[in-house]
């Protein structure tokens, strides 16, 4: 983790989560991934755990919230990480913005974006907005492809289930 400061807790107590989503071809086949850090491990006392899935026809923004969506909810389920705090890192804006500047308009609207359109994906942001609001995780876009190891991790395992689904 580049920038510590931005927890008010302890690191140890903080579950990092990074998350990609990708498709070859929009809609095309597509996959997930995400690593679950517990934050000790950055000193090497922790554990990480990994996971991914995929779809045959699916767009990029649908598996960029899958990714997002089945991290959180394993989380939720994982009864030795209740209470603890949750920082989200993505490299997608999408995923980013829409849960920090956008989902509110879009519900007060009626899941009408600011031009009247529906908000494309509504069932998933749908999920990712009540899971979002049990859990409170903080929302931190990362550069994609910039040499981050957790996403450069999440990037590979999409490709790999890209690679599956095709």
């Amino acid at each position: 983790m580049s920038n510590p400061s931005v927890f008010q807790d302890s690191p140890e107590d903080v579950l990092i989560v990074y998350t990609d989503g990708g498709c070859s071809g929009n809609p095309g086949p597509g996959g997930w991934g995400f690593v679950i850090v517990n934050g000790s491990s950055r000193a090497g006392s922790g554990s990480e755990l990994i996971r991914s899935g995929g779809e045959k026809t699916t767009t990029n923004n649908r598996m960029e919230l899958t990714a997002v969506i089945e991290s959180l909810k394993l989380i939720e389920s994982t009864s030795v990480w209740s209470g603890k705090p949750v920082s989200i890192h993505t490299d997608s804006q999408y995923v980013q913005k829409g849960m920090t500047q956008w989902i509110a308009g879009w519900k007060r609207n009626g899941w009408r974006t600011a031009s009247k359109e529906p908000v494309k994906n509504q069932d998933l942001w749908a999920v990712l907005d009540e899971l979002s609001n049990r859990i409170r995780p903080r929302w931190i876009w990362v550069k994609g492809h910039a040499g981050i190891h957790y996403n450069e991790v999440c990037d590979r395992l999409t490709q790999e289930e890209i690679a599956k689904h095709r």
